[in-house]
């Protein structure tokens, strides 16, 4: 009787015995109709399992074996002192593509090379100083450290000489006009925001100081300049100069394009301010012919899926002012170290995980975009991208370019990188220049969420050496990498794209 809700036992047995089957007949209809309409409901469907226990265990053992393993540390430092600086073109761009070859055929991966034409720029001798200022002592010079960047065409043979002119941004040398720049250097003395960098930003920071180095010169040219310099976009104080990239456009005569340290940068804008300043450059870069280079491409075969791959990456050129060890000798380290982990730990991935060594990724991109043109009739069969390109420091978790409803696909692979600090997850536009034509064509993407508060201190500077990387957190690296890639690799569902 206490199942009839709602009617207490003393009030019933009072009423009468008519009352009490009418009772009962109509709590009966009620139970049989609300029971019919329960069964015609549809049942809820069970989660879908994402990762078997067994997985889930598997990249526990992958984690702590990563942490303790020094594979990708002893790999970043052969490419970085023993092969050394690797641009595109150079000899030891060329050993470096050998070496990671034979690195991943003693691991028994499949392995093969893939033909690229690259450019092949070279660097030159470069030399500057302030030879007119005001106040300047008599017979006297003032030494400027700049560096061309990449792509740049070389000055006379006995250097270029002119007066300064110096300005923020583009717009402050459009309200110039031609009349105050025609003939003159440009300094472009935009500054890189090391707040924002200092707060974890500095992707953004760089990002901000690049249009200067990428665009100046055409900017700077279309005004009539004889040449540009451009403040070094990077947050370093050491007076260090930062190279990288540049353009030209076919309608805007080509200028020599160097960047100077912070400190001449700051140096040149006090002296501006005071009257004229005159410079002489030299710089002597040369663009040879294009040569024929390689991306590395080693695959550790699925054991289910085997025509499905997920990609792991980073590129194996670099600038040549240093030894490319932060860029990005250890990205490829740590790729290389995930089939070397599983192989140590005999686990067999479910798909192909396949290991790949841009080449060209500083100065045209032509290894991503050539393996993604590649590819295209394959792009379906491609899982999952992965690439790391930001140093080595300690990553707060996993950066991804895809759809939104990726992140719950994340969280057991974050709940096991939590352990180490690394169990963020979050969406960006875009998560690496190299697999940037995947991203494009819908491969879901990923990258380690590196915090880069110092990183633009050394990126694309003689400062980028072996000595830069923390051997802790390039453990820390390495166990994201290979975390994620064996979890993808065995995931038990597609991931939405």
């Amino acid at each position: 009787m206490e199942s009839l809700k709602g009617i207490s036992y003393d009030v019933f047995k009072n009423i009468s015995k008519k009352m009490k089957q009418n009772l009962l007949i109509f709590f009966g209809l009620f139970l049989l109709f609300t029971n019919q309409i329960l069964a015609q409901q549809p049942s809820p469907k069970p989660t879908p399992i994402l990762y078997s226990e067994k997985t889930i265990s598997q990249m526990q053992q992958l984690q702590q074996a990563a942490l303790q393993s020094d594979y990708a540390l002893k790999q970043t430092a052969y490419l970085s002192n023993n092969i050394g600086a690797r641009l595109t073109g150079s000899a030891q761009a060329e050993r470096a593509v050998q070496y990671v070859a034979d690195e991943m055929r003693k691991l028994g991966l499949d392995v093969r090379l893939q033909k690229l034409t690259v450019p092949h720029w070279v660097r030159g001798e470069e030399r500057g100083e302030l030879v007119e200022f005001n106040g300047m002592a008599r017979g006297t010079t003032q030494k400027v450290v700049l560096t061309a960047l990449g792509g740049s065409i070389s000055t006379a043979p006995n250097g270029l000489i002119g007066d300064i002119v110096v300005v923020n941004n583009f717009d402050e040398l459009e309200k110039l006009g031609r009349k105050n720049v025609e003939g003159k250097i440009v300094l472009f003395n935009f500054k890189f925001d090391r707040e924002m960098a200092a707060v974890g930003f500095g992707s953004q920071a760089y990002g901000q100081a690049t249009q200067y180095r990428g665009g100046g010169a055409i900017a700077a040219g279309r005004l009539g300049a004889i040449g540009v310099l451009v403040r070094s976009a990077g947050g370093s104080q050491n007076r260090l100069a930062h190279t990288g990239g540049m353009r030209y456009a076919n309608d805007v005569p080509k200028i020599p394009a160097a960047a100077v340290s912070f400190e001449d940068a700051e140096t040149i804008s006090y002296l501006a301010k005071m009257g004229r300043v005159k410079i002489k450059m030299l710089l002597t870069p040369q663009t040879l012919p294009d040569t024929i280079s390689y991306n590395v491409i080693a695959d550790l075969k699925g054991s289910e899926k085997p025509d499905e791959v997920v990609i792991v990456s980073g590129h194996l050129d670099s600038w040549d002012l240093g030894t490319g060890a932060l860029d990005d000798a250890c990205g490829v380290a740590v790729s290389m170290q995930v089939p070397f982990l599983l192989k140590q730990l005999k686990l067999k991935p479910k798909r192909t995980i396949r290991v790949i060594a841009y080449m060209n990724e500083e100065n045209g991109l032509v290894g991503g975009r050539t393996y993604a043109q590649e590819e295209d009739a394959n792009v379906a069969k491609h899982f999952a991208a992965i690439e790391s390109d930001l140093g080595a420091s300690h990553p707060l978790g996993i950066n991804f370019a895809g759809r939104p409803e990726l992140l719950p696909f994340l969280a057991p692979i974050s709940k096991i990188l939590n352990e180490q600090g690394a169990g963020l997850a979050q969406i960006q536009p875009g998560v690496g220049a190299d697999i940037g034509p995947l991203t494009q064509k819908g491969v879901p993407s990923f990258a380690p969420w590196f915090d880069t508060r110092t990183y633009f201190n050394y990126h694309h500077t003689a400062a980028d050496t072996f000595d830069k990387i923390n051997p802790k957190e390039l453990s820390e690296v390495g166990s994201l990498m290979a975390v994620l890639a064996y979890g993808l690799a065995n995931l038990e569902q597609p991931l939405p794209r």
